[in-house]
């Protein structure tokens, strides 16, 4: 007699079906990677399915079963959500638990785990005698978020700086408009040739100013349309780049007898654009020529420093200094000058320019001034791979 005829067809139909429920479950979280957790409280250990380790890059048994097993690679700066959270669950004040955190893999890098649970059994007085969950490797989830982040702060800053510039472009040109046409009613009213061409030599001069202002705001405009691909993916020299300008600014230096030391490491490479480095390097270069201190033996020093993933260059100077309590929000700014010099040269645009650019090249610039001791920039650049 075979064991089959002994058990009712009702129980191993029951038994069957209840197979196959358990193996579409299986099936369902291997598909979707994602990995299951099983912690028995009682005797402080947890099962964790394959999947959970090889979301973390560990073999089936490379990872010991118990809490601190996983717990101990939670990042130190998301473990206090990380236990908050549980412990609330486990008092009952959550209907099930869940928490989002940095892990550390075998191979050293991290991913993001969206880790849940609920408890599913109690001992005789009410306490969490067992708990199940899952583990789910949200890591490019929170990339395309930290993306969407990133754009939507650089779309926000692009909209207040293009709001920033209409303004700029509607004061400038109707300032510009404003005086041709006062000059043309001058012009009118002017009795003699003499005045005639007094007016005609003022309109010269605004069209010389308007065409001026016309070139500064085309180069604003050829910044912030450059786009961003292989333009910005040159394998640039840094030191070569800055000796350059340096090069290109001899006369200049000389004659305001700066002594400028270049003191980059002549094998130091970014991946960057070079149009953009050579017109940051002379727009900081030449301000600090500009503004020496004639009390003084003037130098600009050029320097870096850098980082895994960044490099910070400094271009410093012990020139005649800016008020920054005065007009720190403002040194950026276009058409600002704030140096009290008589230099009819200084237009206001270069540091305007200066940060554009930096900011076109995904980077930051920063200032430091003393009034009367000098000036520092600091341009900080993210390193990157060639594409």
């Amino acid at each position: 007699m075979k064991f089959s005829k002994l058990i009712p067809t009702s129980s191993k139909s029951k038994r069957s079906q209840l197979i196959s429920e358990d193996q579409k479950y299986k099936t369902a979280l291997e598909i979707s990677n994602v990995g299951v957790w099983d912690w028995n409280i009682l005797t402080n250990k947890v099962f964790y399915s394959k999947a959970s380790k090889q979301i973390i890059g560990y073999a089936e048994d490379e990872l010991k079963n118990t809490p601190e097993a996983w717990n101990s690679k939670v990042h130190t700066e998301d473990k206090e959500s990380y236990y908050s959270d549980f412990k609330s669950h486990l008092k009952g004040e959550n209907d099930f638990y869940e928490n989002s955190y940095r892990i550390l893999c075998k191979n050293g890098n991290y991913k993001w785990i969206l880790h849940k649970g609920k408890v599913i059994e109690r001992d005789e007085n009410g306490k969490p005698s067992r708990i199940i969950g899952t583990h789910t490797d949200i890591t490019k989830l929170k990339q395309r978020e930290h993306q969407l982040n990133n754009n939507v702060q650089l779309i926000t800053s692009q909209n207040k700086r293009l709001y920033s510039f209409t303004h700029i472009v509607s004061h400038n040109l109707k300032t510009h408009i404003g005086n041709f046409k006062n000059i043309l009613e001058f012009y009118d009213e002017s009795d003699s040739e003499a005045e005639k061409k007094e007016m005609i030599a003022h309109l010269q001069s605004i069209s010389n100013s308007l065409t001026t202002t016309i070139d500064d705001l085309d180069d604003i405009v050829t910044i912030k349309s450059k786009t961003h691909t292989n333009q910005l993916n040159e394998r640039v020299n840094l030191y070569s780049c800055s000796n350059k300008v340096i090069e290109s600014l001899k006369i200049e230096s000389s004659k305001y007898e700066v002594t400028i030391h270049n003191a980059l490491r002549k094998d130091e490479i970014l991946m960057t654009n070079t149009a953009y480095l050579e017109s940051i390097f002379y727009n900081l270069i030449s301000n600090g020529i500009k503004y020496s201190d004639s009390n003084k033996k003037s130098q600009i020093i050029i320097q870096s420093i850098h980082t895994k993933d960044t490099v910070k260059i400094l271009i410093s100077d012990n020139g005649i200094g800016i008020d920054l309590d005065t007009y720190g929000k403002q040194v950026f700014e276009m058409y600002q000058t704030f140096h009290g010099t008589d230099r009819k040269d200084s237009r206001g645009i270069g540091l305007y320019i200066a940060k554009t650019q930096v900011e076109g090249l995904n980077g930051i610039i920063q200032i430091e001034s003393k009034l009367n001791e000098g000036t520092a920039f600091s341009v900080t650049l993210r390193k990157q791979k060639a594409l």
